[in-house]
């Protein structure tokens, strides 16, 4: 069975930096780069174009998709496939309960569902440390995050963790040791 990490949060909670510190500790995690259609920040991206998009969409490829900061952002069956190649386990990050339960739905594996948190003063701090140039608008997803999670109060974790208090490593080990618990090679 397939399997996969999904990070959920607000922005500037870590899920960078988690995702570091859990590719750190084994080589079979790998960063998901979702598909970017857009202007800004390109690293971290595979960049597309309209047309792209609407391919992905005319064979119903596109798991989840998602409209905010003037871009859209999406997950993808082909960019998935292609992630969990040989055994490897994509950390998807998200913002959206919408789009834990497209991908939980429409793309079977397993996923460990990790909701990683902070308090939006320390977005507020995090996020023109790691170069945002629209914090506010960063803090106004913070906000929508919030609304989000509480209008979601039955959601499933398999981890829950308050990123101003534990350190990424901690985390990091953490999801793993959920990841090999469910994992048939363990």
């Amino acid at each position: 069975m397939r399997q996969g990490i999904l990070l959920y949060g607000p922005p500037a909670a870590g899920k960078d930096t988690i995702t570091a510190a859990l590719t750190a500790l084994d080589a079979r995690y790998v960063p998901f780069t979702r598909l970017k259609i857009g202007t800004g920040k390109t690293q971290g991206y595979r960049m597309g174009t309209p047309e792209q998009l609407a391919a992905l969409e005319a064979r119903r490829d596109v798991i989840y998709r998602n409209d905010r900061y003037s871009n859209i952002y999406v997950v993808d069956r082909p960019g998935l496939d292609q992630a969990m190649e040989d055994g490897r386990i994509p950390v998807v990050h998200l913002g959206q309960m919408t789009g834990m339960e497209q991908v939980t739905a429409f793309y079977p594996a397993q996923w460990a569902r990790v909701l990683l948190w902070c308090s939006k003063e320390t977005t507020a701090l995090r996020s023109p440390q790691r170069g945002d140039t629209d914090t506010a608008a960063r803090l106004a997803a913070w906000d929508a995050t919030e609304a989000d999670l509480a209008a979601h109060p039955r959601a499933q974790w398999e981890l829950r963790v308050d990123t101003d208090a534990a350190a990424p490593g901690e985390a990091a080990e953490g999801i793993d040791v959920i990841v090999r618990g469910s994992s048939p090679r363990s």
